[in-house]
């Protein structure tokens, strides 16, 4: 008799090294969120209940900032901003993440549940060594 092997989901490996930012918050503001909670990613907040996430990561800011010259304390992060961020349900299996990372060119995702809130975030990282590992 074979023995199932349990399935991991996107809940068991996300973590919570993110910050939620004000679009409106400049790019050195922002550096100093990310900072200060050993962050890897700013998820834009909402305007409104009719809009969605954005994010801001380290790359983004290294590509559009650093390497564009542009000064960090008079620009926005909604001028660097991905929206709208592609999030992931927690109940995701973690090939079908993997996948969808693969599929739209994603290093990382927000976990985002069925009320739309970010409950953490997801990597690249945390797919091969937590969902892997569990295995």
């Amino acid at each position: 008799m074979s023995e199932r092997k349990s399935i991991t989901r996107v809940r068991d490996v996300m973590h919570s090294r993110f910050c939620h930012v004000d679009g409106l918050a400049t790019v050195d503001q922002a550096l100093k969120m990310l900072y200060e909670e050993d962050a890897l990613a700013l998820l834009v907040d909402k305007r409104d209940a009719d809009d969605e996430y954005g994010i801001v990561l380290l790359s983004d800011i290294a590509k559009k900032v650093l390497a564009a010259n542009r000064p960090p304390e008079r620009t926005n992060v909604y001028e660097i901003m991905s929206k709208p961020a592609l999030g992931v349900r927690p109940d995701m299996q973690v090939r079908y993440c993997a996948r969808l990372f693969n599929a739209f060119g994603l290093t990382l995702a927000p976990v985002i549940d069925a009320a739309e809130e970010v409950l953490g975030v997801v990597s690249y990282e945390d797919l091969v060594l937590r969902g892997l590992a569990r295995r």
